[in-house]
């Protein structure tokens, strides 16, 4: 049963987003855990390598024009648990040392609202070599309010005009989870969609996923002829909406564009914004647009709207990168925000090759079909995925089953692969608390090709990282490990851990008793 009083709110200053705030508060980095709230489609290797790409190429197109001197800083907005940011920062440094030409230097800095989710990044043992080079610092920034950058470690503060360089935007799922004005477009005519909030009862009691879960929204327009004012900034855009849509609700981000404005005035040469949400950019798909509903996920998002974004950009001169078919999943964006945009040819070049072409978007509709014929999958084509993917630790976990009932007929190049895929897995792992074990499933797998001294080494890190929950079979494998590679006293100590578990494994007992006895 709900409370019956209800009160009327404009859709931008609704006690969602302060819930929504709330609940980013309160959970810290433990809101991605098991994707608790999705993360995988903006946080795999392949989209962080996509970024990478484009983040490189407008390094050398800074070359190109001379400015190798002055740093160049990669603002990443709602940085999440972290892991995207990791990922693109072992791309870049790994381009940068292939290709072996002189940019400028860099340093990327990842924000967020909530305090708790900075100093956990700070300490993350995975950016720690990124900190100490002084290629990676963090920033508590405030989308709505705050006009100026101040760095956690290099406590350096950026502000109006600071940087020489453009500024580099970062926005993975950032602009449909902060405030955004609800307008609907009737007869040629704006109207405000105000929200009328229904409460649970004892909704005090209820922790924010909760409390967004049960309350209950309403709306109803009410004029508001304010839009349709030549002095209002975003006028044109709106005179869009009213020429062109009939009956549609529309997302009007006011946030983000003000956003984009302020981040806009750190630097003398503009900014390049790389973006990817749930949102559309072409005018067809806001036509007959229903009032939008709270997809819920611990916390909520709704859908950003690109097409404003787009337009009033390009109306300041942008260069706007939108892929010319329709998305289903992701929609990525790169918008040149800079004196003459078509001068970056590689930046541009690079959205073609990485997010045009083939990007995430393709990407994550093909692991969708994956997903559901794993079982059938031969393992070249299991193999291919996971290379294409940029060798992905959930990928990888879905799929040991499934290699492990092919290892009986794979021959030694595909074992070689297997091996060489789960060393470069290793090598850009970024943990977090989840349902798996990356080592352990390594460590069995290697041990299944009999490839024993790489299985003893991640069977060791498992045990070490997690041992409240060793299973008997990890201390029977590192034994055999051992036993082949002639190291019988961790062999026998490893029996006896196995014996601890299980008293009564004959095979354990025999083998103690055979080289004790020797």
């Amino acid at each position: 049963m709900t409370v019956t009083n209800k009160q009327r709110y404009r859709f931008s200053e609704a006690p969602i987003w302060n819930i929504q705030r709330k609940y980013y508060e309160e959970e810290g980095l433990k809101a991605w855990n098991n994707d608790q709230v999705p993360q995988y489609i903006t946080c795999n290797p392949l989209i962080a390598a996509a970024y990478a790409e484009m983040i490189f190429a407008l390094l050398q197109d800074r070359a190109n024009k001379g400015d190798n001197s002055e740093p160049v800083l990669i603002v990443e907005l709602g940085a999440g648990a972290g892991r995207f940011a990791f990922h693109v920062l072992h791309e870049l440094c790994q381009l940068i040392d292939y290709v072996g030409i002189a940019v400028p230097p860099f340093r990327y800095i990842m924000t967020d609202l909530a305090m708790n989710n900075i100093l956990a990044w700070k300490k993350h043992p995975a950016l720690q070599p990124f900190i100490a080079r002084g290629i990676l610092d963090f920033a508590r920034f405030d989308a709505v309010h705050d006009t100026v950058l101040n760095l956690i470690v290099s406590e350096a503060t950026f502000s109006k005009g600071d940087l020489k360089q453009p500024l580099v935007i970062v926005a993975n799922y950032f602009f449909d989870s902060i405030p955004q004005e609800l307008l609907y477009v009737s007869e040629g005519q704006i109207y405000e969609a105000d929200v009328f909030v229904e409460y649970p009862e004892r909704s005090d009691s209820l922790k924010p996923s909760e409390l967004l879960d049960q309350i209950s929204l309403h709306y109803e327009h009410r004029r508001a002829p304010e839009y349709e004012q030549e002095a209002y900034p975003y006028r044109d855009v709106i005179a869009t909406y009213q020429e062109h849509l009939e009956d549609s609700h529309i997302l009007f981000p006011v946030t983000a564009l003000t956003c984009l404005e302020r981040l806009n005035q750190l630097s003398q040469e503009g900014f390049l914004l790389i973006t990817a949400d749930k949102g559309d950019h072409l005018l067809e798909n806001f036509k007959f647009a229903e009032p939008p509903e709270l997809i819920l996920h611990g916390s909520f998002s709704l859908t950003a709207n690109y097409h404003a974004i787009q337009q009033v950009l390009q109306q300041n001169g942008a260069l706007a990168l939108f892929p010319p078919h329709h998305y289903k999943n992701i929609n990525v964006g790169c918008i040149i925000h800079m004196n003459t945009p078509m001068d970056y040819s590689q930046t541009r070049l690079a959205y073609r090759r990485f997010i045009e072409r083939f990007g995430p978007d393709e990407f994550f509709s093909l692991k969708e079909w994956v997903d559901r014929n794993l079982d059938s999958m031969e393992l070249q084509q299991i193999l291919s995925f996971w290379r294409l993917g940029g060798y992905d630790a959930e990928f990888f976990i879905q799929s040991t089953k499934r290699i492990s009932s092919l290892l009986q007929d794979a021959n030694d190049e595909e074992q070689q692969d297997i091996l060489r895929g789960i060393q470069l897995l290793w090598s850009s792992y970024y943990v977090m608390e989840q349902r798996y074990d990356i080592a352990l499933e390594a460590g069995l797998l290697l041990f299944e090709m009999e490839m024993y001294e790489e299985s003893k080494r991640f069977l060791e890190i498992s045990i070490y990282e997690d041992q409240e929950e060793i299973v008997s079979t990890v201390y029977y494998c590192l034994a055999i490990c051992c036993f082949e590679l002639e190291l019988e006293e961790d062999a026998l100590k490893y029996m006896r851990e196995l014996l601890k578990l299980e008293p009564d494994h004959e095979e354990a007992r025999a083998l103690i008793h055979r080289f004790e006895s020797v």
